[in-house]
């Protein structure tokens, strides 16, 4: 793989497995620093330790922070800015997903699904911003990427907290991206269908693969971040070509 992200520095949100995993992984081939963080420490260290042993030379580095805190997002940043430098890249992945009727969702649920779905992807953003707008920073594009779905424009019963995380994350990102394009701060929103991975606690497996690959979805985040300066892929959907007929 070529290396595109050569000098770049990024922070990538729930990474520890999955889609942001799958980002992390294609980062460092291409050549970046990265962070991963996640609410496990268990996870984190098998993430870091599956990276580290096929990049032994790359930047990488893990820290356990739960983005629906913005208490721990702070504390992630601060992180990020001793250990790595000046950030190039944010990757908003972290979510989950609580499906029930709404009548059925509990107060804490519904919080945590805004919590960590949309309001994570703000609190992040927001530190991002404040390092991509130094007066000291660099020249060049600064990216966001929030990981989206589907789910952002289609709503499915028993999906009320989800969908309305996800349309949220959509309407923040075009408004995020028409803030600051001006600012070399480039904002996309990948909106996968079905993905193959262990997210709702499921587990990839034969019969689940006619979903989209994670790693698909990493060199689409590639592809975008390939793009000159003076073109912006603001959104991407993404389906399985042959989902089961019904």
């Amino acid at each position: 793989m070529d290396q595109i992200l050569s000098g770049q520095k990024a922070i990538i949100t729930g990474g520890s497995r999955g889609i942001g995993f799958e980002i992390a992984r294609a980062f460092v081939e291409s050549g970046a620093t990265v962070l991963i963080c996640g609410r496990s420490r268990e996870s984190l260290e098998a993430a870091h330790g599956a990276l580290r042993a096929g990049y032994p030379e790359a930047g990488l580095f893990w820290f356990v922070a739960d983005v629906s805190s913005s208490d721990q997002v702070a504390a992630l940043f601060a992180y990020a800015d001793q250990q790595m430098g000046p950030l190039d890249i944010l990757v908003n992945n972290a979510g989950g997903g609580i499906f029930r009727p709404a009548a059925e969702l509990t107060v804490e649920e519904w919080d945590t699904m805004i919590g960590t779905n949309l309001s994570g992807a703000f609190y992040c953003s927001h530190e991002a911003l404040q390092r991509f707008r130094a007066p000291d920073r660099r020249s060049g594009p600064k990216w966001i990427v929030n990981i989206s779905s589907l789910a952002a424009k289609n709503p499915f019963a028993g999906g009320s907290a989800y969908n309305a995380s996800k349309f949220g994350l959509n309407g923040f990102s075009e408004a995020l991206m028409l803030d600051h394009r001006h600012d070399d701060v480039r904002v996309t929103s990948i909106m996968p269908g079905s993905v193959d991975t262990a997210f709702n606690r499921g587990e990839p497996s034969q019969k689940s693969a006619w979903k989209i690959a994670p790693e698909d979805i990493a060199e689409i985040v590639l592809d975008i971040l390939r793009k000159p300066q003076r073109t912006l892929i603001s959104r991407v959907e993404v389906r399985p070509s042959r989902p089961p007929q019904k």
